[in-house]
């Protein structure tokens, strides 16, 4: 008799920007009814929908050009994580459908339970060459055209965003200094890289105006005349209001004026392309010359991207053993602190070496070439040893190992076996441990130099108005400091 799980119920918060998502029918609350294993992606998305509400006031608010294109970055990185969020908990439901299916079928054999280690996987010195031509770069040549760019970088779950960048025709690439580490990365990972362009030089603030004036006009020439004026007037797939064309977007907002990104590259990394080194990769580019965020890209990126297995930096096992090296001493056992990690074996005189970062007493590799196996029982002990043998110079040199218990030995057995799986999964990454630079903190965005013509030096002349949007100014400044440091803080 089928019997519900109690444990089982809605946690979605009353009252949370998420229940209101709900309630206005962008997403089905059959998603979220599940145990509390879900509560920690849902809290995510709750708070990003609120950084989204925020950024959407944010954006309203600004009249200065830099804080309106960070206040569209920030929009458009909270609608990502939104979306990648639903997407993550979409993924958990079918593994636990998947699962219980499993567990009810009655001629299912035994499963592989056997799963690699996670690692840590790095991006940095993110360069993006641009091919500009002739007449623009070498001879300064019409229109000093300008873009705002970002790049959002997706590895299952997590999301992060690089600084904004302001580009020209004085700029030959386009340069990203973070470090972004994703620290939950299994081997078969797949990042995804996406660049985001805007034009710096649009009007934002009257963005909606065609729209505005298509609701008049239609309201006034009756629905049916309307609806083909409204289309009409509709932006095309190259319209700062659009998306450019490029797919659905993301997640629906509220309409605020004001600038819009577009995609204008991407790419996907996995684990062939890690290397311990500047490489190449091929983008693909979105878009085309009429946009007005395009830029003349190369189709190319640089950048290095390194990986860090779990196995590679933290212990897998460790414990007492008693070491000997065969064709020795019959006697000649060493009693030892073992610590497996990496490509090594690490035998310490004592437990206390191990804390206190002393050198270990001599170590035994233990890499994709060695070969581990179980001895025959000892006729005394009656316990199985464990041999470990690598080549050192064409000659081979075999360990033997032994444990006071049978339980022992199995347990490093297995972590043996686990620790040969891990190198086989991640493959180069575990020739050799890769540098990982921890990423800096996050710096709040430079106010961008005056550049270009004689145009863009001179100072705007005072209108009537200027007053009254000064006075604006101040008085959302102070919120907008708030929104723009709770937001950097919090994803940082």
């Amino acid at each position: 008799m089928f019997c519900r799980n109690q444990t089982a119920r809605a946690t979605v918060a009353r009252g949370s920007a998420l229940e209101m998502e709900i309630r206005r029918g962008k997403f089905r609350k059959s998603v979220f009814l599940d145990t509390s294993q879900d509560s920690d992606i849902q809290k995510k998305i709750d708070h990003e929908i609120r950084m989204r509400d925020g950024a959407c006031k944010l954006l309203a608010a600004c009249s200065q050009k830099d804080q309106t294109l960070e206040a569209a970055k920030s929009l458009q990185t909270c609608s990502t994580r939104i979306m990648a969020y639903m997407s993550e908990l979409q993924r958990m439901k079918e593994a636990q459908v998947m699962q219980k299916v499993t567990r009810r079928s009655s001629d299912a054999g035994p499963m592989e339970d056997r799963l690699p280690c996670k690692g840590k996987v790095a991006i940095s010195d993110l360069r993006i060459p641009l091919m500009w031509k002739d007449t623009e770069y070498f001879k300064n040549k019409g229109d000093l055209h300008r873009c705002a760019v970002f790049c959002l970088l997706q590895l299952g779950g997590e999301i992060f965003d690089t600084d904004m960048v302001i580009v020209d025709r004085t700029l030959t690439d386009i340069c990203f200094d973070n470090a972004i580490v994703f620290n939950e990365a299994s081997p078969g990972f797949e990042l995804r890289l996406e660049l985001y362009s805007c034009c710096s030089e649009d009007d934002y603030s009257a963005g909606s105006t065609p729209r505005k004036l298509a609701s008049k006009l239609s309201s006034s020439l009756g629905r049916s005349a309307g609806k083909k004026l409204r289309a009409a007037m509709e932006p095309g797939p190259c319209s700062p209001v659009s998306n450019g064309g490029a797919g659905p977007l993301l997640l629906p907002v509220p309409s605020v004026p004001g600038p819009k990104y577009h995609l204008l590259a991407h790419t996907s990394l996995s684990l062939l392309h890690v290397q311990d080194s500047f490489r190449t990769h091929d983008l693909a580019i979105s878009g085309n010359e009429e946009c007005s965020y395009w830029l003349p890209l190369y189709g190319s990126m640089c950048c290095r991207l390194a990986a860090q297995p779990h196995c590679m930096t933290q212990p897998m096992m460790s414990g007492c053993l008693k070491v000997k090296q065969l064709g020795g001493d019959p006697q000649s056992w060493k009693k030892v602190y073992a610590v497996l990690k990496g490509t090594s074996l690490f035998c310490h005189h004592r437990r206390e070496d191990v804390d206190a970062n002393v050198e270990p007493a001599f170590t035994i590799a233990v890499n994709k070439e060695t070969r581990i196996r179980a001895s025959e029982k000892d006729p005394q002990s009656k316990v199985q040893n464990i041999c470990i043998s690598n080549q050192y110079g064409g000659e081979e040199v075999t360990h033997s190992l032994t444990t006071d218990s049978r339980e022992e030995t199995h347990r490093w057995m297995e972590a043996f076996w686990q620790h040969f799986y891990d190198m086989s999964q991640w493959k180069q990454c575990c020739d050799d441990l890769m540098k990982i630079e921890l990423p800096s903190p996050r710096k709040p965005a430079p106010v961008t130099p005056k550049q270009g013509s004689l145009y863009h030096e001179m100072a705007p002349l005072a209108t009537p108005s200027s007053e009254g949007l000064l006075l604006q100014d101040n008085a959302v400044s102070a919120e907008i400091r708030a929104l723009l440091s709770s937001y950097y803080n919090d994803s940082y």
